[in-house]
């Protein structure tokens, strides 16, 4: 695999038309192959933005942009990059297309003429991928929102992008979708390697990844590792975002003078803490 960067992202910024700030200000990013990279940021942080600007449905007001290698200023490139770097939205009715499961899934390889012996190859596996299989033949409509959004994912993954670009692809969800269509895109990435970019407001879901950035105003303003991020805790709330429950329990506890240790984020992770100071070792 190379060492390239799947994404680059160098000092970009992008500004909507009558707008006067720009909604992406001066951001640079790489992520690399196999990332799972979460964008945390509140509404009109710019975060949706810069999604569409890595998938080239917006260009750079100034800066670039290299997908796969790929400019995405290089107009003979756009379906390419589209193609590597595949896109869920937050609606996955806006993605539906078709009235038959299989035939939506089929959209993205029917405007790619990828023959048909392959394309009904890649709608099977992408199918079995996120386990919608047995609904092959139904309507997409009649489905629930979580598998919804699931049908929207095999229709990327058929395509074979390297890259996944998630933009509140769970804000519409019950906290049951929101769980199913995460497992997938986590498996995915874990088992097939695809780089993800996985945009949201859920803290919980950002704890998930490799690689955590914040951003608001246009601009990058926190990036680490979610320990590193949301210890973060007086930043986070000045930026008008929240951090786990655990890491704001453990900030407080600090704040008070206990020895709790810095980064927790899980439930399980602070019930170690806690025996731990209670039941000190000899």
């Amino acid at each position: 695999m190379s060492n390239d960067p799947r994404v680059l992202v160098d000092k970009v910024s992008y500004t909507y038309d009558e707008a006067n700030e720009p909604a992406v200000s001066g951001v640079s990013l790489q992520v690399r192959p196999g990332e799972f990279l979460a964008v945390l940021g509140h509404n009109g942080s710019g975060k949706s933005t810069l999604a569409k600007l890595i998938n080239a449905l917006y260009l750079p007001t100034e800066g670039r942009i290299v997908v796969c290698g790929m400019d995405t200023q290089d107009e003979a490139h756009l379906w390419d990059i589209r193609q590597n770097a595949g896109m869920i939205f937050q609606n996955p009715d806006n993605q539906l297309v078709a009235t038959v499961v299989e035939e939506d899934v089929a959209f993205g390889l029917e405007n790619m003429g990828v023959p048909h012996d392959e394309m009904v190859t890649r709608i099977q596996q992408a199918l079995k991928t996120v386990r919608m299989t047995e609904y092959a033949s139904s309507s997409p409509h009649m489905l629930s929102g979580g598998q919804k959004q699931r049908i929207a994912i095999a229709g990327v993954l058929a395509m074979e992008p390297s890259c996944i670009i998630a933009d509140e692809s769970t804000a519409m969800l019950d906290p049951s979708g929101r769980r199913e269509v995460l497992d997938t895109i986590r498996e995915l990435n874990r088992e097939k390697g695809i780089t993800v970019i996985w945009i949201t407001h859920y803290m919980e879901e950002a704890a998930l990844a490799d690689r955590v950035i914040v951003i608001s105003d246009g601009s990058i303003r926190l990036s680490g590792t979610p320990r590193e991020v949301f210890r973060e805790v007086d930043t986070l709330r000045a930026l008008h975002l929240d951090a786990p429950p655990m890491s704001i329990l453990a900030h407080t506890l600090r704040a008070q003078g206990m020895p709790i240790s810095e980064g927790l984020l899980t439930t399980e992770e602070m019930t170690e803490e806690v025996i731990r100071l209670l039941c000190p070792s000899n």
